[in-house]
């Protein structure tokens, strides 16, 4: 490492990594400046606040005219909307917990995210349920729905970006529950997809079967969704101790005035 890269770990160990030429899993973040932590729980609070207001609009609308329209793949995208808005109602409680108590840390935020886990599989099933029972017509069709399509078409465009954003600051933060959010988003952008493509060829074509179809997608997606959250927290566990065992071994190299050097 070159004389100039170790000055300027020596002044700021929190931005080694990036200095390091060969930067290694775990290093210096894992003893990350106060003000770096900081900065990521200020981030994590205004995605949290952004993810709240705009699920709790996405819900209202896709639930509305999803009922209205008979459309239960709209109606499954919304409700799947309110559970991101409870995940981030969760992530506020856990931000607001004590943050020098580990063993409790871990122990809310695996509460927390099976939670999650538990709202996925009870969305997973009513909308199972209500998409066979349209294709088997125990049901009304679905009409073409132009607001329900705009909403959709918006939140794939939003969602990937806020979902990318979110799993920085989780890594940063090294949060299970903040990990889970960041997935949940994410999913959220295939739930978004696969919706539009049954609303657009049920208002383009008139292929009212579509609807139900993306329904049952969105249930899966959902279930795999729950089954992510449900066991987040025990893969979480193996990473930490497997970032803990890079850092022990990689910073003396990687960065000298680490302290975990």
């Amino acid at each position: 490492m070159h004389r100039s890269m170790k000055g300027q770990c020596a002044s700021d160990a929190a931005v080694c990594v990036d200095a390091c030429p060969t930067p290694c899993m775990g290093c210096c973040d894992w003893a990350a400046a106060p003000s770096r932590i900081n900065k990521l729980r200020q981030q994590a609070w205004l995605l949290t606040a952004f993810t709240i207001s705009w699920n709790a609009i996405e819900a209202a609308i896709a639930i509305w005219t999803g009922l209205a329209a008979r459309s239960i793949a709209l109606v499954g995208f919304g409700l799947d909307s309110v559970v991101e808005a409870i995940s981030a109602v969760i992530i506020v409680w856990r931000l607001w917990r004590r943050q020098d108590d580990d063993e409790a840390n871990e122990r809310a935020e695996r509460r927390a995210v099976r939670l999650i886990a538990l709202t996925f599989f009870a969305i997973a099933t009513y909308v199972s349920y209500d998409a066979v029972a349209r294709l088997v017509g125990f049901d009304d069709r679905p009409e073409p729905n132009g607001l329900g399509l705009v909403l959709v078409a918006v939140s794939l465009l939003v969602m990937p970006g806020i979902a990318w954003a979110k799993r920085r600051v989780a890594e940063g933060l090294n949060s299970v529950a903040l990990k889970a959010d960041a997935a949940e988003t994410l999913i959220c952008s295939y739930l978004s997809a696969v919706v539009l493509v049954g609303l657009a060829a049920n208002s383009l074509f008139g292929w009212w079967w579509m609807d139900p179809l993306a329904g049952l997608v969105v249930a899966g997606l959902t279930i795999r969704e729950g089954r992510e959250a449900w066991s987040g927290g025990e893969r979480s566990e193996d990473d930490e101790e497997e970032r803990a065992a890079a850092a022990l071994v990689c910073s003396p190299m990687c960065c000298p005035a680490c302290p975990l050097a």
